[in-house]
């Protein structure tokens, strides 16, 4: 006769893997509100930039808001790729199951413009897709994040950095994309709008009424996943630690991040970390 379980007792397994997720989801957002604060001190200063070897930009806030945030990280004992740390060989990465995807500034010269359109990116991936994801933008204050289990994702505007995870879980609202109707609301970049791009929105406006939507950072993906814009096409270079965040919170609402050349997700810690050009849409 086989041995009944009663239907109120949970598989161990099951027991373990929301809370693990909610310790990760609850400690990335932690990670990247202390280290939107140190951005904000920096902001406000007379900071110098340098110039790094891909000719991107490099400030103190980068620095110091990567170490906030691997501090932060090393307490999940996940491994970490970075845009301001070292590199790790593919010979060793390609045997992690999981790992975190950080851009700590991500939108660096929109730093320095004082635009206030930069961000801080935290990601956690599992077999190449991105599970969890957490997006800040520290002038208003505002956190994009997915829910522990990538189902769902919110928004809140904090009054403070020093709001905690549990306020923030109970008062941050859902988000989701918009139907499809005109004029079709495209994202576009402060910082890039090449030939391809043109041609891309030029195709749609054959048949449709368009509007560019622009903003820096991974606020792109952001405006797609909450309904403020449609499209997202990117034809020009990004690295993972770029939009491993923002795709994990397009995905949980249902938005599709496209590898143009594959065509299908996006996928991380590659052995080369930089992306194909990719489309964001519903």
């Amino acid at each position: 006769m086989p041995i009944m379980i009663p239907s109120n007792i949970v598989p161990l397994e099951l027991q373990i893997a929301p809370r693990y997720m909610k310790e990760n989801i609850t400690i990335a957002i932690q990670a990247a509100l202390e280290a939107g604060k140190e951005i904000l001190r920096v902001y406000e200063t007379d900071f110098s930039v340098e110039i790094k070897g891909d000719a991107s930009p490099l400030t103190i806030a980068d620095k110091n808001a990567n170490g906030i945030i691997v501090s932060y990280l090393k307490k999940t004992t996940i491994p970490i790729i970075s845009e301001e740390n070292k590199t790790i060989d593919f010979s060793e990465r390609k045997q992690w199951k999981r790992c975190w995807i950080v851009d700590p500034l991500d939108g660096t010269k929109e730093f320095v413009k004082r635009n206030g359109e930069f961000t801080v990116n935290i990601a956690l991936v599992e077999l190449g897709n991105p599970i969890l994801g957490v997006i800040y933008v520290p002038v208003s204050k505002t956190l994009y994040f997915t829910n522990q289990d990538a189902s769902k994702s919110y928004k809140i505007s904090l009054k403070s950095e020093d709001t905690s995870a549990g306020e923030i879980f109970k008062n941050a609202s859902k988000i989701a994309p918009s139907e499809r109707i005109a004029p079709i609301k495209i994202v576009g970049s402060r910082s890039h709008l090449n030939e391809e791009t043109a041609s891309f929105i030029s195709e749609i406006e054959k048949e449709n009424e368009v509007e560019i939507v622009s903003k820096g950072s991974s606020l792109k993906f952001c405006l797609v996943a909450e309904g403020a814009a449609h499209i997202y096409p990117r034809y020009a270079p990004t690295m993972e630690w770029d939009t491993a965040a923002g795709q994990a919170i397009c995905q949980a609402v249902g938005v599709s991040v496209t590898d143009i050349t594959t065509q299908k997700s996006l996928q991380y810690n590659k052995e080369n970390l930089l992306n194909n050009h990719f489309l964001v849409k519903r």
